[in-house]
This record gives C-alpha cells, sequence and structure tokens, in this order.
C-alpha cells in the first residue's frame, strides 16, 4: 500500500489513467495537473493547476512518458492549460521526492541534477521494456498490412537490431510467416538470430542485404538506414522506423527516391494505450512501494 505517499501526476495520455486507477488502489494520495478536461470520475483524487500543488509535500512526481520537451513543457491530452517543469518548481520538493518518466532530454536531466533529484526513467528498465515490445510488434504489424498490398506471410523482411524491441519484432514477423533476416553487430546476438531460425548478418554489410527486401524495420536510436542504404532497396520497399525521434532512417532521402518511410515511436501508446499504462503503473507501483517502505526503515 502507498498509504501516507503524496504523488503528483503532472500531464500524459491515456496511459496516465490506468497509473491513476493503480496508485488510487493502492491508496496514495494523488494529485492530478493537466486533467481538467478528463471525463473519468477519480474519487479522492484532486484535480488542480500546477501552481496549486504544494510541491513541499510531494513525494514523487510522474510526468509523461516524453517527460518534457527541450523547453520544458509538459504535454497532455487532457488539457489546454501550459505546463512547464522547472528548477524552481522542482526545489520545492522534499530531497526525497523522486522524478519518474519512461524517458529524459538534456533539459530533463540538467533540471534534476542541478537541483539533486533522483531521476528514474521507467523505459530503461529491462522489464518495461520487454513488455513494451508487445503492443510495438502488434503495432508494426498493423501499420504493415496497412501500408503494403502483399500479406506478411512470404513476405522479405529486414529487422535491423536485436535488443529488446528488434528480437520481439523479428519472432512476431517469422511466426506470421515471413522469411525474416536479422542485421546486428555483436557475435552473440548474431548467434541468437541464427538460433532463432532467422537470417542474421552484419550492419556492416547492410546494404548487400537490402537488395531484395519488401519490408525494412529499424530499432537503432541513430543513423543506420542511411541515403546509400536506401539507394540499394527496391522500390516497393516500406521502411518503418521504431527508434526515438529523430529515428535511425534519412526520411529526406527516401522521400525523393519515392520510398515510404514512417517513424513510428511510442506505439504501445497508440495501439494498446490500457495495456501499455498497465505496464508503467505495475512496475511504477513497485518502485514507488519500495520506496516508501526504505523512508520508513530509515526513520525508524
Amino acid at each position: 500500500m502507498l498509504t501516507g505517499m503524496h504523488v503528483a501526476i503532472i500531464g500524459g495520455d491515456a496511459r496516465q489513467l490506468e497509473v491513476i486507477r493503480k496508485l488510487m488502489e493502492l491508496d496514495a494520495k494523488l494529485s492530478l495537473v493537466g486533467f481538467d478536461q478528463l471525463d473519468h470520475g477519480f474519487a479522492g483524487v484532486t484535480k488542480m493547476k500546477i501552481h496549486e500543488v504544494d510541491f513541499h509535500d510531494v513525494d514523487a512526481i510522474v510526468l509523461p512518458v516524453h517527460g518534457t520537451n527541450m523547453d520544458g513543457e509538459i504535454q497532455t491530452v487532457f488539457s489546454n492549460e501550459k505546463m512547464t517543469f522547472t528548477e524552481e518548481l522542482l526545489r520545492q520538493t522534499p530531497a526525497h521526492c523522486t522524478v519518474y518518466s519512461g524517458i529524459t532530454n538534456d533539459y530533463l536531466d540538467r533540471v534534476v541534477k542541478s537541483v539533486g533529484r533522483k531521476h528514474v526513467q521507467l523505459f530503461e528498465r529491462d522489464d518495461v521494456a520487454i513488455y513494451n515490445s508487445i503492443p510495438t510488434a502488434e503495432g508494426t504489424v498493423m501499420m504493415v498490412i496497412q501500408h503494403t498490398d502483399v500479406t506478411i506471410h512470404g513476405s522479405r523482411i529486414a529487422v535491423l537490431g536485436l535488443g529488446r524491441v528488434g528480437m520481439t519484432v523479428a519472432r512476431t514477423f517469422a511466426a506470421l510467416g515471413a522469411r525474416v533476416k536479422v542485421g546486428a553487430r555483436r557475435s552473440e546476438h548474431l548467434a541468437r538470430i541464427a538460433e532463432m531460425a532467422l537470417e542474421p548478418f552484419h550492419l556492416n554489410d547492410l546494404e548487400q542485404h537490402v537488395k531484395d527486401i519488401d519490408v525494412c524495420i529499424n530499432t537503432i536510436p541513430h543513423l543506420i538506414v542511411t541515403a546509400s542504404v536506401i539507394a540499394k532497396m527496391p522500390a516497393h520497399t516500406l521502411i518503418i522506423d521504431l527508434a526515438s525521434k529523430p529515428g535511425g532512417t534519412d526520411f529526406r532521402y527516401a522521400e525523393k527516391r519515392g520510398i515510404q518511410a514512417l517513424l513510428a515511436p511510442g506505439l504501445p501508446g497508440i495501439v494498446a494505450p490500457k495495456t501499455a499504462g498497465q505496464i508503467v503503473a505495475n512496475v511504477l507501483s513497485q518502485l514507488l512501494s519500495a520506496d516508501l517502505k526504505k523512508r520508513k526503515e530509515n526513520k525508524k
């Protein structure tokens, strides 16, 4: 239980609704900021403007999955209120206050470090990333069906990267009957690809391996699908980039060549917001419970 813990949930999308429900069940005190247009009747929680929150009493701040933008603004789909996460705001919090977000950026890192607060990036955790890879893979299947005129079964698909997302995506398309090849650099990843009965190739040879593909799915968060790679692809190839913005694809050259390239980060929140929210809520509740227990033990 989280009885006695004050959590400020600031902004976000439909995934935050599952976080709110979970923390309510655990008896946390919740202050909701950026939810004034929300129709859900959450009993026992308070909707507030950001300047109305008493941050001196806040034990944890839950930001949207994307944290803030580079100007510190917090996005929300449930309000038109402009909200900015600042050093002045964070300095009001107790020293033990922890900031939670899915990912981070230079602005958010700078603010948290300057004030000396703990910052937890949920999407850096293996458990969250692996759970999220499931709706990501399902969303990728949906996009391939929508943007191609052939079946997945029998299609030639290249997946770039065998991380937590790449592995699930490759396995999913193989299960649907696609002929899947997977590019990686590490020898243990190449061995795992072979063990999965898929075709491994080294990313140094990427240009050679895209000459006959129908779909290219990138999961690597730096420029890997370069102009020279795109130039070797068949004209009908569909590129789906699952990496965080700005992705790992030269979208300018893809457009110039007439190849459809789609940047699709954050698919879990789009195709399965309830499931994606439950994933975040379950892990977040565990972390908050551990934090509360530790603080109680330290007071003894």
